[in-house]
């Protein structure tokens, strides 16, 4: 049976037991990390880290809470980013005080987070820290302290596992690699 994605993919880099391995061994550490610190805020940047989320906070057994901001950096293309940044859709509730943990799907130039940490700094967090499915520090432009990392992968574009390809194939259970050049609806 041919899949859609199928056109699009040019290799798996991260299965879904490897994606599932890491996410539990996240979790735990994250357990370990928070354990007796109260005000736990899984942070979930829209909408990449949904599926993230989800299965992180599975494997994480210290009580939290969760919130979402959508952010969209735009002006460099579609696959590039030129810095500037929006808040699509910010918290719905007041963070001061609170263990702010941002959970998101893949740090690359790190303009985004950095806008990011910078706005929720002056809400006056408890805590700030930085989980991430992908780390792309080849592409990174611009220092980002990253706590917990899934994965460092190469400089391609990848889709898949809450990733998409222009809107598409986020619910893949692994992280794919798409072909060089190719765009969604071309395959």
């Amino acid at each position: 049976m041919t899949h859609p994605y199928q056109p699009y993919l040019d290799e798996i880099l991260i299965d879904s037991s490897a994606i599932e391995q890491r996410v539990r061994e996240l979790g735990e550490q994250i357990t370990v990390d928070y354990t007796g610190t109260g005000n736990l805020l899984l942070l979930c940047i829209l909408k990449g880290g949904v599926m993230f989320l989800t299965d992180l906070m599975r494997h994480i057994d210290v009580p939290h809470s969760i919130d979402f901001m959508a952010i969209s950096s735009y002006g460099g293309g579609v696959r590039e980013s030129s810095g500037r940044v929006r808040i699509d859709m910010d918290l719905r509730q007041d963070i001061a005080g609170k263990n702010i943990l941002i959970v998101e799907d893949i740090i690359d130039s790190g303009h985004t987070m950095q806008y990011i940490l910078s706005l929720l700094e002056t809400r006056q967090p408890a805590s700030l820290r930085i989980c991430t499915l992908l780390s792309k520090p080849s592409r990174r432009l611009v220092p980002v302290p990253l706590d917990y990392v899934g994965f460092e992968i190469p400089d391609k574009f990848v889709f898949g596992y809450g990733l998409d390809l222009d809107e598409h194939f986020r619910n893949l259970p692994f992280v794919g690699v798409c072909k060089p050049g190719i765009k969604f609806g071309a395959g």
